[in-house]
């Protein structure tokens, strides 16, 4: 069978996730310690004991993306020949994506998104930001009406394109909540500001964007496995092709839902690495089937579903 491997991006974490994989996987095991060492972060502490850190972006992002690539090993213990057509990530999960297709180093990867973080919170500092998920409207409408906004000078974008009747803003967080009626009026069923201490694919972080872009030039391969970039929905499998999408992957919208239809006729289903969030929006997206891997459970589930 042919699939799409896919990575969760910031807001899937939580206390815990990935113990039960290091326990029981040789290989997650040493690339946690490695990247500990590597990152000079205590992974063991922040992924799997209660901490402060865990919810702060420059450790967020190094905990999500290391969670996603133990249980990539864990599968890849079981079942070494099992590549995918295509990769791809939510975000941040875009570099869990490059990571597994020889892009980027495992460990390096790692570090970057430790310095992605970093980037964004610099960017963020001094001024109040929010993202917004808004239910029930068309793309086009919540279009519509951040143009609206900036043409007010209020500074809110459009920022993941999740799934039809899913979409969610950034921007000053005063803006969005002044917005938040105008979402209502035109029929949204409910709007909601996430739990993010940063935001993310807007103007608002170009120089968050041009730093990193700084740091992926020194570590990028020159070519590598098929990524579906998150700024168009398509294949990129070059360093120069890379370099042009990453530089824009933080201050433009993520285009998941996109992404998912332009490869769903061409594999027979997705993997998910370290989360369920993104099963959650395929189910909304495509017929194809979604399987997470999480834990051993899931994991044992999935090879004997696919033998």
């Amino acid at each position: 069978m042919m699939y799409a491997f896919i990575f969760p991006g910031q807001g899937s974490q939580n206390v815990g996730m990935g113990k039960e994989i290091y326990e029981n996987s040789p290989r997650a095991k040493e690339l946690l310690e490695e990247a500990s060492d590597f990152c000079k972060i205590d992974f063991k502490h922040l992924l799997f004991s209660q901490n402060e850190d865990l919810n702060k972006s420059e450790f967020t992002q190094p905990a999500i993306v290391l969670n996603s690539l133990m249980c990539y090993c864990a599968l890849l213990e079981k079942k070494p020949d099992l590549k995918p057509k295509f990769a791809l990530g939510h975000s941040l999960g875009e570099f869990s994506a490059l990571a597994i297709s020889k892009a980027l180093n495992f460990l390096e990867t790692i570090k970057l998104v430790h310095k992605r973080g970093k980037f964004m919170q610099e960017d963020c500092r001094g001024i109040e930001v929010a993202m917004m998920v808004i239910l029930g409207l068309k793309d086009e409408v919540v279009e519509e009406l951040c143009i609206q906004a900036r043409n007010n000078q209020k500074k809110i974008y459009a920022a993941n394109y999740n799934c039809d009747g899913q979409i969610v803003v950034a921007g000053l967080k005063s803006d969005l909540l002044g917005l938040e009626n105008d979402f209502k009026d035109k029929g949204a069923k409910r709007t909601m500001l996430l739990n993010m201490n940063v935001i993310s694919h807007c103007p608002l972080l170009e120089n968050a964007s041009l730093k990193l872009s700084a740091e992926l030039e020194k570590i990028l391969n020159p070519t590598f496995a098929p990524v579906i970039s998150n700024v168009n929905a398509k294949i990129y499998h070059n360093k120069n092709e890379a370099m042009s999408l990453l530089r824009e992957q933080l201050i433009k919208p993520v285009l998941y839902k996109q992404s998912i239809k332009n490869i769903e006729n061409e594999i027979e289903g997705f993997i998910e690495f370290g989360a369920s969030v993104l099963k959650g929006l395929n189910k909304k997206i495509t017929s194809k089937n979604t399987w997470s891997l999480t834990n051993l459970k899931e994991l044992d589930s999935f090879l004997k579903e696919n033998e």
